[in-house]
């Protein structure tokens, strides 16, 4: 299961290697990757945090937990519509940020931390921001190898997600204060 902070990791580099750097000041630069860090903590703290907790003291099964807390974080996406986001793209947004959680709880499942899924979220959105020109903007990064690097592990979280809920086995050994 370390795949899914690989892939994670391979899409941080990708993003950090397609960024037109001189596009952006150093001030905003800070801004991003500190609301990259609230973002993370938040996010992760509310589906990997409060939501596994709870399932797993309700005494669901792993693969179960997988799910809903992938699913939930997936659809806490769908409140993009309210900005005026066309449907198709958050249909893609929620698609993928089930992924992206999926590996955040894989992330967490394989180190027994939630550190590193709220350290791999908080190295995700701002790389992502940046190497795409802006939150809602239009892409402004650099093309080739580290864009395709990017693209192509985002995709292969896509591609494992699904695969993954067969492979997370449901018979962890429990630990303190779950």
């Amino acid at each position: 299961m370390w795949i899914a902070p690989a892939l994670v990791l391979l899409a941080v580099a990708g993003h950090v290697g397609a960024t037109d750097w001189s596009a952006w000041d150093p001030d905003r630069i800070a801004l991003m990757l500190l609301l990259g860090v609230c973002v993370g903590v938040a996010e992760e703290l509310a589906t990997r945090g409060i939501a596994v907790r709870m399932l797993r003291g309700a005494g669901h099964p792993e693969r179960f937990v997988m799910v809903v807390s992938s699913a939930l974080f997936a659809l806490m996406h769908v409140v993009n519509l309210l900005s005026g986001m066309e449907p198709s793209t958050v249909l893609l947004t929620v698609v993928y940020t089930f992924a992206f959680g999926t590996c955040m709880y894989l992330s967490m499942l394989v180190t027994g931390t939630i550190w590193t899924a709220i350290v791999l979220h908080a190295l995700t959105d701002p790389t992502t921001f940046l190497a795409s020109g802006g939150v809602d903007e239009a892409v402004t990064g650099q093309s080739g190898g580290w864009s395709l690097l990017a693209a192509s592990a985002t995709i292969l979280m896509i591609v494992f997600a699904p695969v993954a809920v067969f492979l997370v086995r449901d018979d962890r050994p429990k630990a303190p204060g779950d």
